[in-house]
């Protein structure tokens, strides 16, 4: 299930950020916490979404594009063009 309020967000895996950010909206969606709670798992939520968009970030910035020869065998790789 999710981590709780005292896990360190920066220290994370991927996986388990998105979950506890799933988590976190559902919650805020069935509208049932309260006011307080409430703003404590928004800002929470606001640092699992930051630490999931580092991460993404991190693992674009890995993915290569392989390059071919003239008869479609691999020769390397490259940076992949995102743009």
């Amino acid at each position: 299930m999710a981590d709780t309020p005292n896990t360190d967000v920066k220290k994370m895996p991927f996986e388990r950020a998105i979950e506890e950010l799933e988590s976190i909206v559902k919650r805020l969606e069935e509208g049932k916490v309260p006011l307080e709670e409430s703003v404590a798992i928004y800002e929470r939520g606001e640092a699992l979404k930051t630490r999931c968009e580092e991460l993404l970030r991190q693992a674009e910035a890995r993915v290569e594009k392989i390059t071919l020869d003239a008869s479609g065998k691999p020769t390397g790789s490259e940076p992949l063009d995102v743009d």
